[in-house]
């Protein structure tokens, strides 16, 4: 699995924009649009994980600066949550 990290979400950005915005390129597994917590709405960014990698690398290439809800987004790999300062953490340690 792939997951991506959207940025540059309008506020009227939902899951089901996004996931419509991305499954073009392939399965979408699941979406997330982080939304703050006082007015419900989109905080600006948000996931997007795809079964595949090639999907998700196809997604990452076209989409990026392209406009959704009349905002130009930015895609990219999401960070791996096991990497800390750059390197692998040990979940033994």
């Amino acid at each position: 699995m792939s997951k991506l990290l959207i940025g540059g979400l309008s506020t009227l950005t939902d899951g089901r924009g996004l996931r419509a915005a991305f499954s073009a390129f392939g399965e979408v597994t699941k979406v997330e649009v982080v939304v703050d917590q006082t007015t419900g709405k989109s905080r600006g960014f948000g996931f997007v994980t795809f079964q595949d990698s090639r999907e998700a690398s196809s997604a990452l290439s076209m989409l990026d600066g392209t406009m959704i809800d009349g905002h130009t987004i930015r895609v990219g790999l999401a960070p791996d949550p096991r990497r800390c300062d750059g390197r692998r953490t040990d979940p033994g340690s």
